[in-house]
């Protein structure tokens, strides 16, 4: 143990340190007990240290030890050392430093007081998005919207990046346009006009970081803070924080059963400068918006010179017929069109979660200053994964995987609905749907009565089984009789076999 000193230059500075040999390095536990000592005042700025060979004598340790911290310590300016008089703590340190004293201990037990955020901060992050821990098991049941993990191809896809980087162009290795890799631009543009219908050049897709940054994006370059951007109620909670950063006045409206109503739209928000919509196949009820409520919204938003931003996140799992003609595609044939549509797509549900790429598709006159904007913002998407996933598109794969895991989820699908005929009849209702990835479960009436649904998603939770409340994608929080009520069950990573335990185990926790 070092010595202690009594005053500011005194020789003997005040020290209190034990070297451990199993604790790590000896050089870095002299550094940390000096360097801790600064910083919690118990050495004044001035104080001087004993010579590196007193020290090491008297921590028994070699001097090597005691030099090298010292060096690290003049290197980040808590020690000065002075011609002919040894080494000092620095008398220039920073004032926070300087004023980071221990805290009674009566004040050390309490947690400290959180410090303010920006108003648009502390509503961000307000916006607490439900996370699960089963979510490191993709096939637990029934946690909704989780594509099946083993149904995707790695083996095929390890072999696209590996040789993708094998030997990168220099220009790859080095940067990227700011919309994306141009080859995976271009076979996103024909993959969405001959699939979708869309009606757009390589140049008017975006490669982003998923739909959220899309969003963000969107909302940032068409949205003046305090403009209002309408979500449809119930929606997908994760759009909310993309149009808060960019300073939205958020107005939910509530859907019925042919989707969002221009009606509806007019009456609560006819100032409204965005509108985001899932028409294809709405999140979470799985609703589908109607031809004539389509055409009603771009005539509506072309007359007020707004913009319509298309969430189509799951229309390539449709199991009746060929997915349904994007609202993109409907703006850009129709008569007098005036491309009032932005067209957002994912991979998340389609390839797998983790890989955060999806796209944008903008206005041919809004390209260029988008792609500008997104340069100033973040520069390009990351490169890794984009060369693999055009040549997952370009040479069919993607094609190929979609129609292997459409035949897996319908069967899914319908495994989940007989055993929820088995196991929760008098519980939930279950209807069968044409398209996606989850099932709305309904509670009869008896249940509806004893039990939320959230209270539904609980218990559930204490069973081991992972569902969620409809009530958790609402934004207005009041409850009243004409909200639907529910649970959300997704069905598609959950193997065939497991679908009546499941359910089973669910009904116990319904019934407790």
């Amino acid at each position: 143990m070092a010595g202690r000193s009594q005053e500011r230059g005194s020789s003997a500075p005040i020290l209190q340190l034990f070297l451990d040999a199993q604790a790590g390095p000896l050089y870095r536990q002299v550094y940390e007990a000096v360097r801790r000592s600064v910083l919690e005042g118990r050495l004044l700025p001035g104080s001087r240290l004993p010579p590196s060979r007193t020290l090491a004598r008297e921590l028994g340790c070699s001097r090597n030890s005691v030099v090298t911290a010292y060096e690290q310590l003049y290197a980040e300016g808590y020690l000065e050392s002075r011609v002919g008089a040894g080494s000092f703590v620095s008398e220039v340190l920073p004032e926070a430093l300087l004023n980071a004293r221990p805290l009674p201990e009566s004040e050390a037990s309490q947690a400290p007081a959180p410090r303010p955020l920006s108003l648009r901060g502390e509503a961000i992050s307000g916006l607490r998005r439900t996370r699960v821990q089963e979510v490191l098991r993709p096939d637990r049941a029934f946690l909704p919207g989780m594509p099946d993990p083993d149904g995707f191809p790695f083996d095929l896809w390890s072999r696209l990046l590996a040789r993708s980087w094998r030997r990168p162009p220099t220009q790859r290795f080095v940067s990227s346009a700011a919309g994306g890799l141009p080859e995976l631009r271009e076979a996103l543009a024909d993959y969405l006009n001959r699939a979708r219908d869309l009606d757009c050049e390589p140049g008017q897709v975006l490669v982003t970081g998923g739909a959220q940054q899309a969003v963000s994006l969107t909302a940032q370059l068409l949205l003046n803070p305090g403009e209002t951007a309408v979500m449809e109620e119930p929606g997908y909670p994760g759009l909310r924080g993309p149009l808060l950063a960019a300073g939205a006045n958020i107005k939910p409206i509530r859907l019925d059963a042919e989707g969002l109503s221009v009606e509806a739209l007019e009456k609560e928000a006819p100032e409204a400068r965005l509108i985001l919509v899932a028409p294809s196949h709405h999140y979470p009820l799985c609703t589908v918006m109607s031809l004539k409520r389509r055409l009603e919204l771009l005539e509506w938003a072309r007359a007020k010179g707004a913009w319509v931003l298309e969430d189509d996140y799951d229309s390539e799992y449709r199991y009746r017929g060929r997915p349904l003609a994007a609202l993109q595609a409907l703006d850009s044939h129709a008569r007098g069109g005036a491309g009032r549509v932005l067209y957002v797509g994912s991979f998340s549900k389609v390839l797998f979660p983790s890989l955060r790429l999806g796209y944008l598709v903008v206005p041919a006159d809004l390209a260029e200053r988008f792609e500008r904007a997104r340069a100033a913002l973040d520069e390009h998407p990351s490169m890794i994964a984009q060369p693999a996933l055009a040549d997952f598109l370009n040479e069919g794969h993607f094609a190929a995987h979609l129609r292997r895991m459409r035949l897996l989820y319908e069967r899914r699908q319908a495994a989940l609905i007989e055993a929820a005929g088995q196991e929760l009849s008098g519980l939930l209702t279950l209807r069968p749907d044409e398209a996606g990835l989850h099932l709305v479960a309904e509670p009869e009436d008896g249940l509806a009565r004893r039990l939320s649904d959230r209270e539904m998603e609980e218990r559930a939770a204490r069973r081991g089984i992972v569902c969620r409340a409809l009530s958790r994608y609402y934004q207005d929080p009041r409850p009243d009789k004409n909200r639907r009520r529910g649970i959300l069950l997704g069905y598609a990573a959950v193997p065939e076999s497991a679908m009546r335990p499941a359910c089973r185990d669910l009904a116990g926790a319904l019934t407790d």
